[in-house]
């Protein structure tokens, strides 16, 4: 089970199994809209964090695993439709779903927040209740598989509840630590991460270890799952970090 954040319940309709609540960044310069949303998202379970403009976004997204944006479309500064942009760009960002505020509702504005790269787009004012069952629907289509018991891609099996691993048939006998590696990757195959993501993902924000122990990390884990002439899962992209090959459920 989802250990709830605070005592608070998970969120409905996500996975119960995985040990790693959604994390949203909520990028809005007006704390009397963003207060009460953050609220109510890290009641919902949620892990929430809140900055007002596109440099401290930038910031935390380039250190911290992130699931989801809420993102308002005007930031003082850099507008959250060239930051939007911007986030589609970027390897490491690229995938993450974006839901766009705005108090623009015209369908020609709605239709440029979309072309320039939102997933969705909410016009102001909204109903948190709304906005919440948005963020609940796109991510459970962004992330399928962590409403899965099991994950697979390719010929690499993971099972969640019996914490056991194997390919072509072959048992994979992991360490805690590795099996939430390969399940970290697997949960989103092709999504590039940090060294850091990584390292807030799996060891936490108090974590007092180096890039290297990640590669350390990552070196054991493909030598456990790559035998013989077995094609190397993880792929390395370079100054960047690491990726579970999504093309290997095509191969």
């Amino acid at each position: 089970m989802m250990t709830p954040v605070n005592g608070l319940r998970p969120p409905l309709g996500l996975n119960t199994n995985s040990s790693r609540a959604p994390r949203i960044l909520v990028v809005e310069d007006q704390s009397s809209l963003a207060r009460p949303l953050v609220h109510s998202l890290q009641a919902d379970g949620f892990l929430v964090k809140h900055v007002d403009c596109a440099d401290a976004a930038r910031l935390h997204l380039a250190t911290k695993p992130t699931d989801l944006v809420i993102l308002q479309r005007m930031l003082p500064g850099e507008s959250g439709l060239e930051f939007c942009c911007e986030l589609r760009e970027a390897v490491v960002t690229r995938n993450i779903p974006v839901i766009m505020l705005s108090a623009r509702s015209e369908e020609s504005d709605r239709v440029r927040g979309l072309r320039m790269g939102a997933d969705d787009y909410v016009a102001q004012p909204f109903s948190i209740d709304e906005l919440k069952a948005r963020v609940h629907a796109l991510l459970r289509r962004a992330y399928p598989e962590r409403g899965l018991r099991r994950l697979s891609v390719g010929n690499i099996e993971l099972d969640r509840e019996t914490h056991r691993v194997s390919r072509h048939g072959r048992q994979i006998r992991l360490t805690p630590k590795a099996f939430r590696l390969l399940e970290y990757f697997m949960e989103c195959p092709g999504r590039v991460f940090t060294r850091v993501q990584l390292i807030q993902g799996i060891w936490g924000t108090t974590a007092e270890i180096d890039a290297r122990t990640v590669d350390v990390h990552v070196r054991r884990l493909r030598k456990e799952l790559a035998r013989a002439r077995e094609r190397n899962p993880i792929r390395t992209v370079r100054s960047v970090g690491y990726a579970f090959d999504e093309t290997l459920a095509h191969k």
